[in-house]
């Protein structure tokens, strides 16, 4: 399934959190990990220790990358890593394609770059750009990390988006025998209280309805073990609840490409979803659009 995994790292526990979890993809997949420290060149870093001139930076991410090397060998994965300077969003991408990385995992809080990316434009700049899937791990009392999956959710409109998520998350139910939940939530706040919103309500509920029984029977057919269900409330807040008292081990949502704005990932429902998710969240972006 993966043969190229890029993880960003800082020396985080949350960056630790995704370099462990990337490990037990890599071990299960037999796939390389490549560890990415980004030296941010809008950090002043720079110091003079005697004669000589060090970048403070670097050196951190020479540790940083020694002691991802170690976790590697004592799980005996494949193992490469490096220190670049530059911008963390676009030194993420470029090094996932220059790489050839076929999975991007990185922890969803931290210090310095990681938690520019979870918390700021770098998040929405990786999530829209990556031309694959990102797996975000949150480290958390309250997050489940389980390897291998166990059960999946993955939530859905019944858009392209959506779609492409869903068939990352058949693929990966099945190689691990996993019982995989469809999920679609009716967010009746944005219907808005007038004459109307009765019948609206009740076309939204039959639009999840069909999208959730499309995707569970496109599911079943695959040979996966499918539970569905549609939802009537707060997006975030029932992804949330169900993905809790169903056990859920992985979380697999679609993205929007590089234009418009998916109403699950790219606004506030999305930062709400990663932030607190109780499991790791694969993000799969849809097909290319136009800047």
């Amino acid at each position: 399934m993966y043969d190229r995994i890029l993880v960003a790292v800082d020396g985080s526990e949350p960056a630790n959190a995704a370099l462990d979890h990337a490990l037990d993809v890599a071990s299960d997949c037999d796939a390389e990990v490549r560890a990415l420290y980004v030296a941010d060149t809008n950090r002043d870093s720079v110091t003079t220790v005697g004669t000589d001139v060090r970048d403070a930076l670097e050196q951190e991410g020479e540790d940083v990358i020694e002691g991802a090397r170690e976790r590697a060998a004592a799980r005996d994965v494949p193992f490469t890593g490096e220190v670049v300077q530059g911008e963390p969003g676009d030194a993420i991408l470029e090094a996932a394609d220059e790489r050839a990385a076929d999975l991007v995992a990185i922890g969803t809080s931290g210090k310095g770059a990681i938690r520019r990316f979870l918390l700021g434009s770098v998040a929405e700049h990786v999530i829209r750009r990556a031309d694959v899937p990102v797996l975000s791990v949150r480290a958390d009392e309250d997050v489940r990390v389980e390897y291998p999956y166990d059960s999946i959710l993955v939530p859905t409109d019944g858009s392209e988006h959506a779609s492409r998520a869903m068939e990352r998350a058949v693929e990966l139910a099945r190689r691990h025998d996993a019982t995989l939940h469809v999920l679609s939530v009716v967010d009746v706040m944005a219907v808005g209280v007038d004459s109307r919103a009765d019948l609206m309500i009740d076309q939204l509920e039959e639009r999840a309805r069909e999208a959730v029984e499309d995707a569970g029977a496109e599911a079943g057919e695959a040979g996966v073990d499918v539970v569905t269900d549609t939802i009537v409330g707060s997006i975030h807040r029932e992804i949330r609840s169900y993905a809790e008292e169903n056990d859920v081990d992985l979380l697999t949502m679609g993205t929007h490409g590089r234009r418009g704005v998916d109403r699950f990932l790219l606004g506030s429902v999305t930062e709400r979803v990663l932030r607190t998710a109780p499991a790791p969240v694969l993000t799969v972006r849809g097909e290319d659009e136009e800047d």
